[in-house]
């Protein structure tokens, strides 16, 4: 497909030099448009993070999974659970954009003032460059009403797995019994996409006081046809290795099958970690919130067959 890139500001006169032109790459002219006007016209551009190429990074861009652009005002998404309820949809407010000389110019109130330049890829994809730090970055639009929340959930599985301190089983339902069957809690690090814990403690254990008996390492795999399910590997440092199909229930419940058991178990989030603008953390009564520095990191994963076909 071709791409589409903006003519900017110096080949623009009179009234229209706030404006952009539209242009194929075989320089055909298509229409004008305002730079205002494409990107502020879808109510959400999600951050396909693991597109990203270049060798820089603009913090607040590598934290959020979305970004809007309203009437000057610049919101973002850093978490994936409550998403479509934050700022309705929206997220948090985290600074102002302009648009100037065929320029974004955002200016976010932790990290600064940062310029881009757009390249319209197609009626609702743009990539963002920003020249100081060579990087490109893939955002695809959508309307709040239209937003892919599967795509969201499963491309970005492993950060929704760190968005609560814990994981706490809920349900356990057929197979034959197993050493799974003891672990009560999970949780995954935030510092890192490869560490686990679990705990044997009970089901009543405040979040805070939980014991954590073993520590490993995990990885998930993408899956041969499906787009709404992947493998999820706990390696513990003990040398023990369980295998599950991970599938998400809602953003509160994950699911997890025990290939080998056939054993299928419901956790459900406890302590929902809050991520901000970075810098100091925010606690509400609802939410626990820790460090608010994690960042995305392309993620490119190996992908399984399914061995289970339930």
């Amino acid at each position: 497909m071709k791409s589409i890139k903006l003519l900017f500001a110096t080949l623009i006169i009179g009234s229209f030099l706030s404006s952009c032109t539209v242009f194929l790459e075989d320089n055909i002219i298509v229409d004008d448009f305002s730079l205002e006007e494409i990107v502020s016209g879808h109510d959400l551009w999600y951050i396909d993070y693991h597109r990203t190429n270049g060798n820089g990074d603009i913090p607040y861009v590598s934290k959020a999974f979305t970004l809007s652009f309203v009437n000057g005002t610049l919101y973002a998404n850093n978490n994936i659970v409550d998403i479509g309820r934050t700022g309705n949809g929206l997220g948090i407010d985290v600074g102002t954009y302009n648009t100037f000389n065929g320029l974004l110019e955002t200016n976010h109130d932790m990290d600064g003032a940062n310029d881009f330049e757009i390249t319209v890829l197609s009626n609702n994809e743009i990539s963002l460059y920003n020249y100081r730090q060579n990087v490109n970055y893939y955002l695809i639009g959508y309307q709040v009403n239209e937003f892919d929340y599967d795509k969201l959930f499963y491309e970005n599985i492993e950060y929704f797995l760190q968005e609560y301190i814990a994981w706490k089983k809920v349900d356990a339902q057929g197979g034959i019994p197993n050493a799974f069957d003891d672990e009560n809690h999970l949780a995954f690090t935030p510092e890192n996409i490869t560490t686990f814990y679990s705990s044997q403690d009970d089901f009543g254990t405040q979040v805070d006081y939980i014991n954590w008996n073993y520590v490993g390492g995990y990885e998930i795999f993408d899956v041969t046809g499906y787009e709404d399910l992947k493998i999820l590997t706990l390696n513990y440092d003990g040398g023990d290795i369980e295998e599950f199909e991970l599938s998400v229930i809602n953003d509160g419940k994950i699911r997890l099958y025990n290939v080998n058991s056939e054993t299928t178990y419901d956790f459900s989030g406890r302590g929902f970690v809050q991520y901000l603008k970075g810098g100091k953390s925010k606690k509400e009564a609802k939410d626990i919130v820790r460090n608010d520095n994690r960042k995305r990191t392309k993620i490119i994963r190996k992908t399984k067959n399914r061995r289970n076909l339930k």
